[in-house]
């Protein structure tokens, strides 16, 4: 009760005896309490709604976000895996169109074939030579395998079909991960012959195994029945069977979510590798990528939370403030009728002076010009000229006249527009000041930016906005240009005696030699269709022009480019026309 009675407003009690049938536009109490409902209830329920939609809205950005850059991470992996496997079984084929069967079965000429394979692609560990029926004929590698019958292996089998056959990883004879690549020939009256190649799996795992693939993830290949053909981080070793279901067949790239066998949600992204029976699989554990939502979330309810509490306060406040000063003003009502009369007869007071400020300007300026040809008059007579008294009489009307001549200016002050636009600026502080505006986009496209600054190169004096302006649509121009991780140096050496130049170079995409005499032509862009409008440079040409310095480029495609502005140390200042009268002689 006390802290209430402290903290009651004076209204909270207030009953007007004398309002009438108006007493409830007097109701100071009622009149707060509308006020805290209808404020609140217009602040706070817009900020829940919109809070909750944006909760809802970012969760799902952050879900597509992550499946789309799964997604992307697997397709790309998958293309990758395709790859290193066509490649080689692209050298197969060509092995075998470029060579007979008699060349093939020659040792030598298999060893050097190997050799090549070898130092070329990496990887091959063995070639072998199968005739039509099923033997070895030839062997090129580290074991002794000539003569070994394949006739009755199931990839022999499959070769005569279907002409190529690519294994899952087995460890065979040699107890060593391996798969093989081999590829059917014909040559001509249904005589044929097999190449049979050896991969080992260390580069093929190297695919997979990428920092940019496991990242936050495990990533790794399974045949159709579910044994690991790749390292796994979770699942065990090469030839193990994985504990999640094999996902169903698909041509394109898929994500699913499942649990594993400890109830964790996982997010998997798979995909099919054409013309062999491998399965990529990226799984991320949900919980562990939604981490950073999750703190976001916590901070946007936090955020909520407080954000009520100060909009309650604040609306607290205000409101009882607000009703508190009407109170007084009521109980002021005589008072402020009277200062508004006064209020009133002020203005009246303003506009007769305003009035007298102008009618008194003319007669000044009659009388500082005769007093001013009265001293011309006066100095062409040596005995006038020579009177001390005389003089110093006629220069105190002058001084009198223009010490009026600044009171009425003062009374006409807000009709004055002034046009000076420059100031001293800091080269080196006014770049850093552009790069802060845009250390966002180039920090979250890692690009590497320097500043070199000379120790001779002085301040300047120029119109700050304009070369802010400057520097940030040259800069912008760079950023466009370059490739995340680009390298931005901004240089800023004493040109001339009178100037200095900034310079600004990038390693981007360049600019062809036929496009660097247009650059500055008004809507020409060499990103037409990427969002550029082809005013960005030609404006700023301008503004250099304005600022009486000009602007150089110097470009070579592939390499980057470079821009020069060369500014006066000092630029004239510009200010615009004054509409109002001066006093003169």
């Amino acid at each position: 009760m006390v802290v209430w009675k402290k903290l009651k407003p004076k209204f909270w009690d207030y009953v007007d005896a004398a309002a009438g049938p108006f007493a409830h536009l007097f109701n100071f109490r009622r009149i707060w309490q509308l006020a805290v409902l209808l404020t609140v209830g217009v602040a706070v329920v817009p900020l829940v709604a919109i809070t909750a939609i944006d909760y809802q809205v970012t969760q799902k950005s952050i879900e597509s976000e992550i499946a789309l850059r799964t997604s992307r991470l697997v397709s790309n992996t998958r293309r990758a895996v395709s790859f290193f496997l066509a490649e080689r079984r692209s050298a197969l084929d060509f092995i075998v169109r470029d060579n007979s069967f008699a060349d093939l079965n020659d040792p030598e000429r298999l060893q050097s074939i190997l050799k090549n394979l070898k130092s070329s692609f990496g990887g091959f560990t063995d070639l072998g030579v199968i005739d039509p029926l099923g033997y070895q004929r030839n062997y090129a590698g580290p074991y002794r395998l000539e003569g070994v019958d394949y006739s009755e292996q199931a990839w022999y089998r499959e070769v005569l079909e279907r002409g190529v056959h690519i294994s899952d990883v087995f460890p065979g004879f040699r107890q060593v991960p391996h798969l093989i690549i081999a590829v059917k020939h014909e040559v001509g009256s249904g005589a044929q012959f097999v190449l049979r190649a050896t991969l080992d799996t260390e580069r093929f795992n190297h695919l997979i195994s990428h920092p940019e693939v496991v990242g936050g993830g495990d990533a790794f290949l399974i045949n159709r029945e579910g044994k690991l053909q790749t390292p796994s981080l979770s699942h065990g070793k090469v030839l193990d069977t994985i504990s999640l279901p094999v996902p169903s067949f698909s041509p394109n790239t898929e994500l699913i979510e499942t649990e594993d066998g400890q109830g964790q949600l996982n997010a998997i992204g798979y995909a099919y590798i054409e013309d062999t029976s491998f399965i990529l699989m990226l799984v991320k554990n949900k919980k562990e990528i939604l981490k950073p939502w999750y703190k976001t979330r916590l901070q946007l309810m936090g955020f909520l939370a407080a954000s009520i509490t100060i909009i309650l306060v604040v609306i607290l406040g205000v409101a009882t403030y607000l009703v508190n000063k009407i109170y007084l003003a009521d109980q002021k009502r005589i008072t402020t009728l009277h200062q508004v009369e006064y209020s009133n007869k002020m203005a009246t007071i303003g506009r007769l002076a305003a009035g007298v400020a102008h009618e008194i300007n003319n007669p000044l300026a009659v009388i500082n010009e005769k007093a001013g040809l009265i001293k011309d008059l006066f100095s062409m007579r040596e005995e006038c000229a020579r009177d001390e008294k005389l003089m110093n009489t006629i220069n105190g009307v002058l001084s009198s006249v223009e010490r009026c001549a600044k009171i009425t200016r003062r009374l006409l002050s807000f009709t004055r527009n002034s046009g000076v636009t420059t100031q001293r600026i800091n080269l080196r502080e006014t770049i850093h000041e552009v790069l802060g505006f845009l250390s966002k986009e180039a920090e979250y496209r890692s690009f590497h930016i320097s500043v070199h600054v000379d120790e001779d190169v002085p301040q300047i004096t120029s119109d700050q906005g304009r070369l802010q302006e400057i520097l940030l649509n040259v800069i912008n121009n760079s950023f466009a240009a370059m490739q995340d991780e680009g390298h931005l140096q901004v240089t800023v050496r004493r040109h001339k005696e009178q100037s200095v130049s900034v310079t600004v170079k990038d390693d981007g995409c360049g600019i062809p030699k036929a496009d660097l005499e247009r650059v500055f032509e008004p809507f020409f862009s060499t990103r037409a269709g990427k969002g550029g409008t082809g005013l960005g440079l030609s404006i700023t040409s301008g503004m250099v022009q304005e600022l009486g310095g000009e602007i150089r480029v110097e470009s070579e495609v592939g390499k980057g480019t470079s821009f020069t502005i060369t500014l006066p140390i000092q630029t004239e200042k510009k200010e615009k026309p004054s509409n109002e009268g001066s006093l003169g002689r």
